[in-house]
């Protein structure tokens, strides 16, 4: 799909997924708007009536908090943030809630962590949970769980994790609205800079140094565009806009960078194995083997591991690694590391017969 063929599909895309960055949601102080949060609601509301069912992951969290907890600035340890975020998740949510309530609308909080998105049990009941509140009528309002995250702001800025729920629903298409109002080939705050308006591959890319996120949130450049070729190798088209210029990207998608999707999606479960889910362990392949799950597709034999890493269980993803150590795959292995010590370099004929399976099904292998 060309740049130009996918903004017709961000136009007309019926499933819609708007990230919100914490500058879009902010004054010039840091402090909340609630305000700019309206305002968003209001354009948002208006690509509602035209069909589309959006689901709306926002960050901010911490930035609301801030006043409320007589905070001057974003702070820098991980308690103090995590008890911004508690208090302002309230005062996010309730504005979120107020400013669709004008249109007749009900809102629905979903906190995820990390943790919950890598996992295959709680990542599947998350996608439940949204497409029931699409069913229902109701706005999901998306966001880290700031208040039990283990580090700081794991999805960069609710980035990641917007690409991440893209997915999740089946969404036809991304938005990122912040205070970038496109990808340029450098930082136009600190000299000339050109507008990337449109990438279709890696080609396009050549020349772009990304730069790292604001004071204010975490998602920089860096974030934005990872999440955005995460999404499209996904198969999900993503608009990177200016919140400034919402009305547009939400009606016309005239505006900012489009990033064009892979021409095939990804099944939710490769989806999962590729992007979402932790490794719990290595496998080391030999040249052959290595041949065998990329160029031709095939299942992973025992015969063609070197060797192995890692306490892993069956049905846990792990890393498929070449000789040289670089992660070339990754998938679901068939047997705990304890199991499959045993088994390396055998062939199937000297194993036992409950032992013959592939170690990593095709149907569970995806290339990184």
């Amino acid at each position: 799909m060309t740049g130009g063929g996918a903004r017709e599909a961000i136009r007309r895309a019926r499933r819609v997924v708007v990230k919100i960055g914490t500058t879009a949601l902010t004054a010039e102080n840091g402090m909340f708007d609630a305000a700019r949060l309206a305002g968003l609601a209001e354009v948002i509301e208006a690509r509602m009536k035209s069909g589309s069912d959006v689901v709306i992951v926002s960050s901010g969290a911490i930035a609301a908090g801030l006043e409320p907890l007589g905070l001057l600035k974003r702070p820098t340890d991980l308690a103090t943030k995590q008890a911004a975020a508690s208090v302002g998740q309230v005062a996010l949510v309730n504005a979120w809630s107020a400013a669709f309530g004008r249109f007749g609308r009900t809102v629905g909080q979903v906190l995820l962590t990390a943790q919950d998105v890598s996992m295959r049990v709680s990542h599947t009941n998350a996608a439940r949970t949204l497409d029931r509140l699409r069913a229902l009528h109701a706005v999901a309002i998306v966001n880290e769980n700031d208040t039990v995250a283990t580090s700081e702001i794991r999805f960069g800025d609710n980035d990641r994790l917007s690409a991440l729920v893209a997915h999740l629903v089946g969404a036809d298409a991304l938005v990122l609205l912040s205070d970038i109002d496109g990808l340029y080939d450098s930082d136009p705050r600190k000299g000339p800079a050109r507008l990337v308006p449109e990438v279709s591959g890696p080609e396009d890319l050549a020349d772009v140094v990304a730069s790292e996120g604001s004071h204010l949130g975490t998602g920089g450049m860096v974030s934005k565009l990872s999440s955005a070729l995460l999404a499209a190798d996904a198969g999900v088209p993503v608009l990177l806009a200016a919140a400034s210029a919402a009305g547009a990207a939400l009606g016309d998608a005239s505006v900012g960078t489009v990033f064009a999707p892979r021409a095939q999606r990804l099944s939710a479960r490769k989806f999962w194995v590729r992007h979402a889910a932790d490794a719990a362990g290595r496998l080391t392949l030999d040249a052959g083997a290595v041949e065998a799950v990329l160029r031709r597709r095939g299942s992973l034999l025992a015969a063609g591991i070197t060797g192995a890493s890692g306490r892993f269980h069956g049905g846990d993803v792990v890393d498929l690694c070449g000789p040289d150590g670089s992660v070339v795959a990754r998938g679901v292995v068939g047997y705990d590391a304890v199991e499959l010590t045993g088994m390396i370099g055998h062939s199937t004929a000297e194993l036992s017969a409950d032992a013959r399976r592939p170690v990593v099904h095709a149907d569970d292998l995806v290339a990184v």
